[in-house]
């Protein structure tokens, strides 16, 4: 039971080197005065690598990903333990106004909805997702499967 939401994509940075590298063509190939070599290395440099950082930047932050271990969003993990699974049957993806988002940030990603999620404690968080539907089907299987390891359904040999 795993289930991993990507955080970004790759697709800006190859959309602006492929961008690049047309510009580069053209100036090799169409007549006029040259853009400096100079140029072009600051440029071939300095404009793919502030777009790979954003892009990665994207990936660590944003990735859901449920596992064993629990959910994590970035570096914020939840045990599944601290899930309540019977408020997580009955929600539906939308925004819990006031609840500050699981991962950090002012507000959700562009592009993502808020699935809202109630811990133990009473603490509700919004987890950002593309497939509220997929992650919740996800939670609610690691939640079971949580319940099914717990100290009390255990054998002789914790197993």
């Amino acid at each position: 039971m795993t289930y991993v939401e990507p955080g970004g994509s790759w697709r800006p940075f190859w959309l602006v080197a492929g961008v690049l590298g047309l510009f580069a063509v053209w100036d090799l190939l169409l007549p006029g005065p040259d853009v400096p070599p100079l140029a072009w290395v600051l440029t071939l440099v300095a404009v793919p690598g502030v777009v790979a950082i954003g892009c990665l930047s994207a990936r660590r932050v944003w990735t859901v990903r449920v596992d064993a271990d629990g959910l994590a969003v970035g570096r914020e993990r939840v045990p599944l333990g601290d899930v309540d699974a019977s408020a997580l049957r009955g929600a539906d993806a939308g925004v819990d106004a006031g609840a500050p988002v699981l991962g950090g940030g002012w507000s959700l990603p562009r592009g993502r909805t808020g699935l809202p999620l109630r811990l133990a404690g009473g603490r509700t968080v919004l987890v950002p997702t593309r497939d509220p539907a997929a992650l919740r089907a996800a939670l609610l299987g690691g939640v079971r499967d949580a319940s099914d390891r717990s100290p009390d359904a255990e054998g002789t040999l914790g197993t």
